[in-house]
């Protein structure tokens, strides 16, 4: 079992969130209903495991409501991922926000396992909203996870 600590990113953390976004996310810029976030200047989480980062979660506070915009866990099936997730629903309830919230786009049944599975429930498809995304940023592939075409984002929440 993997031994790791969730800790608030910092300064310090800010190449190496820029090397896990550019390498999950072809760039720390991340796109969700039609919005551009630098992810790397977001607040967010890391989980370190013996000096390195393996997992890193960021997200964004408007309007008491509590966006996750990326999640990675760099070593899956350990609970890092939860772990991250919990940390942000924390930090979400803290500053008094009333929803927890994400995209992810259609292909990617992976992550809808993941968050259904942790409480969060799909809320909307947002039909061919990569259409505007691939426009804001163009590194975004055609075709996603399992050969799937990517078109549409898809929304789950989880009241607080």
């Amino acid at each position: 079992m993997l031994h790791f600590q969730v800790r608030p990113l910092g300064p310090d953390d800010h190449a190496r969130v820029c090397e896990v976004l550019t390498e999950r996310w072809g760039s720390p810029r991340i796109v969700t209903r039609g919005l551009v976030h630098a992810a790397d200047e977001l607040p967010g989480f890391a989980a370190d495991a013996d000096g390195r980062i393996v997992g890193l979660i960021t997200f964004r506070i408007e309007t008491g409501q509590c966006e996750i915009v990326s999640l990675d866990s760099l070593a899956q099936g350990h609970g890092v991922a939860s772990a991250l997730v919990a940390a942000v629903r924390r930090a979400a309830r803290t500053a008094g926000c009333t929803r927890l919230w994400l995209i992810t786009t259609n292909d990617n049944v992976r992550a809808l396992h993941f968050y259904q599975k942790r409480g969060f429930v799909l809320v909307a498809v947002h039909r061919n909203a990569l259409d505007l995304s691939r426009r804001l940023k163009p590194e975004i592939p055609v075709v996603g996870a399992h050969g799937i075409p990517l078109r549409d984002e898809i929304e789950l929440e989880l009241p607080l």
